[in-house]
């Protein structure tokens, strides 16, 4: 079992003073919670480890410190309870948790994990999420046993009234709160009673979205046009052709691909958002682009078919990189209005279309388990689902079995 006991550490203030503390023992393997409590040690009865009466404040004192020992042995005692191995790191974690127990302090640390990891999409955009929670409350930290299902209710109709934002947006903003809930719970922070989230409380469910992608008219029209004096539109046209050429490649892939990376007549390359990896034919649409950019001067040590994150000076910084490839995208979807215009096309064209756009002209026509490989699916429920968006026969010829009856 772990020992508790009220300490004064060795270390001197600048004014003589010694600073408090809780040590936690475990194994002859000590940590130590400091109190924020200085005194001298004259006034320190080591053995009674308490404040002697010498100390001006040595009831009040003596008071806080037995409040912080009692807490202690409960913390240490339900950890002990709860795990089967116990350091005294753990039960310091349970008693003064890293970042502080409320709300706000365990999203600060969750908001830092993201930039640790280099998730930068995920960190810019769940940000402001935790900024508009804490502009609802005022800007108040809040407890996790605060945070309560009327709470939640009232936060989604501040963004739905306030905020004017749609559904999807709410949901997302739930997601954070649930998230940042979890790690409080699995950290040992709050308690799951208070889970505010699941059946018969709140409901996390995203509305489906409606996916529609170019014909093949207007593929072919954005393959005739002629940018041969603009190089700007002629990058954005190639790099949205390249990623719709290669089963709609997601942008982030398409920016990171290496002239390494094309092997007999072949592409090899794993998806950066679920790290599965494969092989393509390379279409002759496609190699006419990738010979294009191989053979361009302006070559970079990263050895990148395009030039856009040449300048990242390390491809393994990933939050660099998810950054720089957000910029990048920007711009190419900015190029991309113009293509659009110059093309005829009405429908709104990004880097994204070119995946909606493969998945629109293969329909129904190819089998589902080859277009979850295609897709780099990790799961063929979720090409299942990705893939209705763009079966329409059963339910055009339903519509027509019924219409074409008043005929």
């Amino acid at each position: 079992m772990a020992t508790v006991k009220i300490v004064l550490r060795a270390r001197t203030n600048k004014d003589g003073t010694q600073p408090l503390a809780i040590r936690i023992t475990q194994d002859r393997k000590a940590s130590f919670i400091h109190l924020d409590k200085n005194i001298f040690a004259k006034d320190w009865d080591a053995i009674a480890g308490k404040v002697k009466k010498s100390h001006p404040n040595a009831t009040q004192l003596n008071h806080f410190l037995a409040k912080k020992y009692w807490e202690a042995q409960e913390k240490s005692l339900e950890v002990e309870t709860n795990k089967d191995e116990v350091t005294s790191v753990a039960v310091k974690q349970k008693i003064k948790p890293k970042g502080g127990k409320t709300f706000f302090s365990q999203a600060d640390l969750y908001l830092k994990s993201l930039e640790t990891a280099g998730k930068y999409n995920r960190f810019v955009a769940d940000a402001p999420r935790v900024k508009h929670f804490r502009e609802f409350l005022d800007g108040r930290d809040i407890s996790f046993s605060d945070i309560t299902v009327p709470l939640l209710k009232r936060f989604r109709a501040y963004l739905q009234g306030e905020r004017k934002v749609k559904e999807r947006t709410i949901i997302n903003h739930l997601v954070v709160i649930r998230t940042v809930f979890n790690q409080a719970i699995q950290d040992g922070i709050t308690d799951p009673k208070y889970y505010p989230f699941g059946k018969d409380k709140v409901s996390i469910k995203f509305p489906e979205s409606i996916k529609i992608g170019l014909s093949a008219e207007d593929v072919r029209a954005i393959e005739a046009l002629d940018y041969s004096d603009n190089g700007r539109l002629d990058h954005a046209r190639n790099v949205w052709l390249l990623a719709f050429y290669f089963a709609g490649m997601r942008a982030a892939d398409v920016l990171l691909l290496k002239k390494s990376d094309f092997k007999n007549n072949r592409l090899f390359y794993a998806m950066e958002k679920n790290d599965k990896g494969g092989s393509l034919k390379i279409p002759d649409k496609a190699q006419a682009i990738i010979s294009k950019y191989t053979v361009r001067t302006a070559n970079s040590e990263h050895n990148l078919l395009f030039p856009d994150l040449e300048a990242v000076p390390d491809l393994n910084d990933l939050y660099t990189v998810q950054r720089k490839t957000s910029y990048a995208v920007k711009n190419i979807d900015k190029a991309l209005r113009s293509v659009a215009a110059d093309a005829g096309i009405k429908h709104k064209l990004t880097m994204h279309i070119a995946r909606h756009t493969f998945g629109n002209l293969s329909g129904d026509k190819i089998p589902i388990q080859m277009l979850q490989k295609l897709y780099r699916h990790s799961n063929v429920s979720t090409t299942i689902g990705y893939q209705s968006n763009f079966i329409h026969k059963d339910a055009d010829e339903a519509l027509d079995a019924v219409i074409n009856t008043t005929n």
